[in-house]
């Protein structure tokens, strides 16, 4: 067996294919992983701006406009004026934006599933560590404090 050169190589590439699994699992949805994420965090997160979903993400406000347009157009959230600053719209998910909630919590189980059959007893160890990774590299779920 070749040993990567770069220890992060089968790190990265192993990412790729899970997220081409998760693409796969949320195709009949008819979204992408990206837009899943955002209606997860909405859920969460309640009545949002723009902005804050944005800072949540780590991401510019102007690439988080391009989703939300997206997820607006599809009617998956709605874009309201705040009711505390009237030059601020919040974002809140439809009915249904609801609906794909459960789907994408099955597909995410999917891909955990397929993920604990290739670890086996490593499986926990490997989520474990991945968490602390997110961690140790300041990231963090998006809605969660």
């Amino acid at each position: 067996m070749q040993v990567d050169r770069h220890g992060f190589h089968g790190l990265l590439h192993s990412a790729n294919l899970v997220e081409a699994e998760l693409r796969r699992q949320l195709a009949p949805l008819g979204i992408q992983t990206r837009q899943a994420l955002v209606l997860d965090a909405m859920d969460r997160m309640g009545p949002v701006s723009q902005s804050v979903l944005a800072a949540e993400f780590g991401v510019t406000s102007a690439s988080m406009s391009t989703m939300t347009d997206r997820l607006l157009a599809a009617g998956y959230i709605t874009r309201t004026t705040s009711p505390t600053s009237r030059r601020q719209n919040e974002l809140e998910l439809t009915p249904r934006g609801r609906a794909l909630l459960d789907g994408i919590a099955q597909a995410w189980t999917a891909v955990d599933r397929i993920l604990t059959k290739a670890l086996g007893d490593d499986a926990a160890s490997f989520f474990a560590q991945a968490q602390r990774l997110r961690n140790a590299l300041e990231g963090k779920i998006p809605g969660r404090n």
